[in-house]
């Protein structure tokens, strides 16, 4: 007998979905990968799409959806099943792992998203893993707080007493000549000034008091 029509792997498929000597799993890996073959794959595991093979078949809801699985999660376990090679529990626990990672991964990728914008691109542009992301946003987010912890204690340590020098005769009797760094100049209190003005700029965007 010659085959016509335009799926012969479909064709296939469904011939070999009538033996007798195949296992359930067997059987519902083959009628998944039918159904993929012919350009209708499983799109999700829905209950409507499960029930609707389990009744062309008479394989069982269970089955249909461990089949589905693996065809969405390990496809380079189809073939293995139907062959016999592997169990279809086997492949179905390995397609439940698979799936799991994969949805773990979406959630860190969408986490790095709203973290990192830059380093979530790489992560799609395949220039970098999402792994080798969250490395390097880990050494991002140690530099950001020792850049921080540094500027902080620069501040704490001239702020303050430049404060507390106010109203009094510090600056009458400053003198250059006992000038550790070099004479404090015009200049570099017109500087000094405008870091001040920038400061309290800055101390009003974060509202600090």
């Amino acid at each position: 007998m010659t085959y016509e029509g335009d799926d012969p792997s479909g064709y296939a498929l469904a011939v070999n979905l009538r033996r007798r000597n195949i296992s359930k799993g067997q059987a519902a890996m083959i009628s998944a990968k039918a159904r993929s073959v012919s350009e209708q794959p499983p799109r999700s595991d829905s209950e409507q799409t499960t029930r609707s093979v389990s009744e062309q078949t008479g394989l069982s809801l269970g089955r249909i959806s461990q089949a589905n699985i693996v065809l969405l999660h390990a496809a380079d376990l189809v073939d293995p099943v139907i062959s016999g090679a592997m169990g279809l529990d086997e492949a179905y626990t390995l397609a439940r792992e698979n799936k799991a990672k994969a949805s773990s991964a979406e959630v860190q990728l969408n986490r790095l998203r709203e973290e990192d914008p830059e380093l979530a691109e790489r992560v799609v542009e395949g220039a970098l893993t999402l792994t080798g992301a969250w490395a390097e946003r880990t050494e991002r987010v140690e530099e950001d707080k020792r850049q921080r912890r540094v500027a902080t204690r620069l501040l704490d340590e001239l702020v303050p007493p430049l404060a507390q020098a106010r109203g009094t005769r510090t600056f009458s009797r400053y003198d250059p000549a006992f000038a550790g760094s070099g004479p404090i100049t015009r200049e570099t209190i017109a500087h000094a000034m405008t870091a001040l003005t920038e400061m309290d700029q800055v101390w009003q965007e974060r509202d600090l008091p």
